[in-house]
């Protein structure tokens, strides 16, 4: 085998022992950024606008949303760094600060979502399976700015260990998504503790609450059909996060950690590159959750969807508006041309 064949392709040193294709890396992570960067910022921009536009009749719930969006948009920001980043053959240009900031964020995103995501159930569940108890309470927003604190503050002591590992290669050419094998030891048990409580403990809260809301509905026929559709939709888009975004990255994430330190320990099978490869392609459906998210403007905000509508109808006059108005000047030049002619 010649030695070139040995050459780092991936970002982790320890696949120096298992060489890996990293061609598909690099394809398929900048489409999937690209995708999510560009639905995340436009549908969270204009969730947030729909907010901002009835803040006077806010409850807990729109401040919980609002949260989940700002979350959303902090990382949806960083999504064009690592679309070049790729698209570079994984060369990193803008610093090994900024790549601890960048990935730092997408930890910040990830489990501010969930714990979100958990309170929003949360609140759903008072409010549909003791709607007496919390008659008003519901509706104001002190408690719910007073969790929001606490579920930012919880987020950030769970993910601030993760600046203090090593997020680039000894040439600072590379921004790994986990750390490089001298850390490799410490970051694995780091990675089961936050897999357990960003992850499995919200997501328990998250199926006892609308286990026990779905079985409400289905049996109290006086609930208000709308208020019934719409919690059914948000049981949907939670279940399809979770499904599809949440739960295949931590439980490949933690598996590829484990792949490296066989790799390590001499063990190269394909197997572990397919580990690898799929390890890569959660990663792309865990940044999916800031394009989904938004979605969940739809169902706890009425309005949207008519705002939305309105924008929409009145930036499409304002463009005709634009396009009679540039016409016109052209129009009448023709027809002094016409007349100095005749």
């Amino acid at each position: 085998m010649k030695v070139e064949d040995l050459t780092v392709e991936s970002p982790n040193a320890s696949l120096h022992q298992c060489p890996v294709n990293k061609d598909f890396t690099n394809r398929f992570l900048p489409a999937v950024y690209l995708l999510a960067f560009l639905i995340g910022v436009v549908a969270n921009c204009l969730g947030l606008w729909s907010l901002g536009a009835s803040w006077r009749k806010w409850s807990s719930l729109n401040v919980l949303v609002l949260n989940l969006g700002l979350a959303d948009l902090l990382y949806a920001i960083t999504l064009p760094f690592f679309v070049s980043y790729y698209l570079n053959g994984s060369v990193w240009s803008f610093g090994s600060g900024f790549c601890r900031l960048a990935r730092c964020l997408f930890q910040l995103n990830l489990y501010a979502s969930i714990g979100f995501l958990a309170c929003i159930s949360a609140q759903r569940y008072l409010g549909i399976v003791h709607p007496l108890a919390m008659m008003g309470r519901l509706q104001t927003l002190r408690p719910a700015v007073f969790l929001s604190a606490l579920v930012w503050l919880w987020v950030l002591v769970q993910i601030l260990p993760d600046l203090w590992f090593s997020k680039t290669d000894a040439n600072r050419t590379q921004c790994h998504d986990s750390t490089g094998d001298e850390d490799l030891e410490a970051y694995r048990p780091y990675t089961l503790v936050i897999t357990l409580s960003g992850f499995v403990l919200p997501f328990l809260v998250i199926l006892g609450c609308y286990s026990r809301v779905l079985a409400v509905l289905r049996r109290n026929t006086n609930v208000d059909p709308n208020l019934k559709a719409r919690s059914i939709n948000l049981v949907v888009i939670v279940l399809v996060l979770f499904s599809v975004c949440f739960f295949p990255y931590h439980v490949f994430r933690n598996l590829n950690l484990m792949s490296r330190v066989w790799q390590l320990e001499g063990t190269c099978t394909q197997t572990l590159k397919n580990l690898y490869l799929s390890y890569q392609i959660t990663r792309g459906l865990a940044c999916l959750n800031s394009a989904i998210n938004p979605l969940v403007y739809l169902v706890t905000n009425e309005n949207i969807v008519s705002r939305v509508r309105t924008f929409r109808q009145r930036a499409w006059q304002s463009f005709i508006y634009l396009g009679v108005r540039t016409q016109s000047p052209l129009q009448d030049a023709g027809c002094e041309d016409l007349s100095e002619g005749l």
